[in-house]
């Protein structure tokens, strides 16, 4: 009875194309989410910058307000008794405004001491002139 050759070739090789037309759709598929995830980060950029320049011109405005009400504030008369303490006194008194940076601060670790092998002896130092 002759032997059948090659019977499991035709199999494998069918399995070996289908493999590479999934890795090629794979293949196709990361390419199309690559593209459309490099557009998104695009436009978030362009957002971010847009929103950056919207909170400048509010602040710019809101610091011209400020200034404008400042100026109008200095040329009416006063109506309140002036203060007693000196200029000086004022400058020498500034308000302290805590740090919230919206981070609860971590205290600073304490160093460890020196080794003992870090530390000098005093008997073994040599003296070379």
């Amino acid at each position: 009875m002759p032997k059948p050759k090659h019977s499991m070739l035709p199999v494998l090789v069918v399995l070996f194309l289908f493999s590479y037309g999934l890795m090629t759709l794979l293949i196709v598929e990361q390419g199309t989410t690559i593209q459309s995830q490099r557009m998104l980060i695009r436009q978030l950029i362009g957002d971010t910058t847009q929103l950056a320049v919207m909170k400048g011109n509010v602040l710019r405005e809101q610091a011209l307000s400020r200034q404008a009400q400042s100026k109008t504030d200095s040329q009416a008369p006063s109506t309140q008794a002036p203060s007693n303490e000196t200029p000086s006194a004022q400058a020498a008194s500034p308000k302290v405004q805590p740090n919230h940076s919206g981070k609860a601060q971590r205290p600073v670790p304490a160093r460890p001491p020196k080794p003992a092998s870090d530390l000098v002896d005093v008997r073994r130092n040599l003296l070379s002139i």
